[in-house]
């Protein structure tokens, strides 16, 4: 049986040159559903294990990456006050190849364009491994969280709304 080569992705690359252990892991994309839960599945993964990387702008800082779990919103409150901002929202949909590299469904929260800062949800402290975008739709990096907050330079909170 023939296995298919995966190319490497530039979130790939300077993973392997910080030394950091990953796997890259592809899945079926679906054009029509680029949400978290579809790539969970792909996976045959539990949701909790998959991270979104959602970019944001805040009013006084500008624009700022939160990295969170794929079936979870961002408290826009909390992300605000984290950043030093009093108010945060995502950026427009249009400006995020630009602004980063990368493209709906496949931004990782590794080699954009520019260093932003990075913030990524105290949930992934409580696992071995977690899934990100490794830059394209269809390829996820598979890694452990310490080694990708350190690589990333995140900082660990809570960016998640509490279920009441």
């Amino acid at each position: 049986m023939k296995t298919e080569k995966i190319n490497k992705t530039n979130a790939a690359r300077i993973l392997d040159k910080a030394k950091i252990k990953y796997e890259l892991i592809p899945y079926l994309v679906d054009e029509v559903d680029l949400s978290a839960t579809h790539v969970a599945s792909q996976l045959g993964e539990p949701i909790e294990r998959v991270f979104k990387t959602l970019v944001l702008s805040g009013d006084k800082t500008g624009p700022f990456v939160c990295v969170i779990p794929g079936e979870e919103a961002v408290d826009l409150k909390s992300a605000a006050k984290i950043s030093g901002n009093k108010n945060c929202d995502l950026i427009p949909m249009k400006e995020l190849l630009g602004l980063t590299g990368y493209i709906r469904g496949g931004c990782s929260p590794i080699g954009m364009k520019k260093k932003f800062p990075t913030y990524i949800n105290d949930s992934a402290l409580n696992l071995d491994f977690i899934y990100v975008s490794a830059g394209i739709r269809g390829l996820q990096i598979k890694a452990a969280p310490n080694d990708l907050i350190k690589e990333c330079q995140m900082t660990v909170c809570h960016l998640i709304a509490d279920n009441q």
